[in-house]
């Protein structure tokens, strides 16, 4: 039986062939395929302004220091989301500021942050987890009520929409990734998307050394900028894989409702908890980069981790996602504890996270829901 990997890109032979043709090119860093890259990322989204980094890290760090966080200033994010977040957050100088998510959607709380602003709060970091997209009419009015910049982490979101508009297409920053396990990839790398041309312009001039070039055709620096600019070769690789993203993104959309047929029956008897596949309502675009359950593991007699080992000697891939943020070292030594955020932390606890990727076939699905409700079946705990 071959092994069920959990997540993984599509790389086929013409994707191949032009990262052939690019590195005998010659042209190895950035050069006309990422401008390339960055004027069709542009296009899908509107027309905005977009410029391309190493990561989706590195995009979210330069968004904060052109926004001019640093020091004494607040930002406020989920504690359900991944740990890149708070780290950027901590490297510019200023204080994280949890808040907790709702349990389904495992967005963050609004109500929560309406409450958690106060005069040193300079920014609002939601997380659209699992591809599904934060309320975003909500977010956006706490954040012109209180002129608060917002730097969307939509780093699993690409292929993402809002009542119709793709997510990144509108509002202040969005930041994605391009890492292997998302649903596009250009091996290693990211994307920001501002609303803002001047803006965008100095996020190239951070991304790059802080380096303007002057009329004497020398350089100066103002600023010391990182060095974040993505090669061609990875450029290169993401033009052809954006051709496929919205088939790919329908792929995982038919996936999850296949999960949904097979699990949704069960889940109540079986005290499995599911994500949510949408917004009542609302016309909310999910791309799926991720189908995360929640284990009943108070009824179950084995742990999390017997239940992946469990799942892997079936040869059937699964992970985590996330951890609790506030709960890692480095927030417990800010002072956070258990009982802070219990939605963020129960998921934490109980979350893992299924195969899903445009590999897969319906079969798979029902290979990866068999296996799962006939391993909690068979380790329920007696009723006394």
């Amino acid at each position: 039986m071959n092994y069920l990997k959990f997540a993984g890109p599509v790389i086929d032979d013409a994707m191949a062939e032009v990262v052939k043709q690019t590195l005998l090119s010659g042209w190895l860093t950035s050069g006309p395929q990422v401008a390339a890259f960055e004027q069709a990322l542009s296009a899908r989204h509107g027309g905005r302004p977009t410029r391309v980094f190493t990561s989706a890290t590195a995009a979210m760090e330069v968004a904060f220091e052109l926004c001019g966080i640093g020091e004494g200033d607040e930002v406020i994010t989920s504690a359900m989301t991944f740990f890149s977040v708070g780290n950027m957050i901590e490297r510019v100088g200023a204080k994280t500021v949890f808040v907790d998510c709702d349990l389904t959607s495992r967005n963050i709380n609004l109500d929560q942050v309406e409450r958690a602003i106060t005069a040193r709060t300079k920014a609002i970091v939601p997380t659209h987890f699992s591809g599904l997209p934060c309320n975003m009419d909500r977010l956006y009015a706490i954040a012109q009520k209180h002129k608060l910049r917002v730097i969307e982490d939509a780093a699993l979101a690409i292929g993402s929409s809002w009542k119709g508009s793709p997510i990144g297409g509108f509002g202040d920053i969005a930041t994605f990734s391009f890492h292997p396990n998302k649903n596009m990839t250009t091996i290693e790398g990211g994307a920001a998307i501002f609303a803002d041309e001047v803006e965008a312009r100095r996020a190239e001039v951070l991304r790059f050394h802080g380096i303007t070039k002057l009329a004497d055709g020398t350089r100066d620096v103002d600023y010391p900028g990182g060095k974040f600019n993505m090669s061609d070769v990875s450029a290169c690789l993401g033009l052809a894989q954006l051709k496929q993203l919205d088939q790919w993104c329908a792929a995982r959309q038919k996936l999850a409702t296949q999960y949904f047929a097979k699990l949704s029956f069960v889940a109540d008897r079986l005290g499995l908890s599911m994500p949510a596949p949408a917004y009542a309502g609302e016309e909310t675009g999910h791309s799926w980069n991720m189908f995360c359950v929640l284990l009943p593991l108070a009824q179950m007699t084995i742990s999390r981790k017997q239940f992946i080992d469990a799942m892997h000697a079936q040869q059937i891939g699964i992970g985590v996602s996330y951890e609790a943020m506030h709960l890692s070292t480095l927030f417990r030594s800010k002072g956070h504890r258990e009982g802070e955020h219990p939605h963020a932390e129960r998921i934490a606890r109980e979350t893992v996270t299924l195969p899903l990727h445009p590999s897969m076939t319906f079969a798979d699905v029902d290979r990866v829901c068999s296996a799962m409700i006939d391993l909690i079946r068979s380790h329920q705990r007696q009723a006394a």
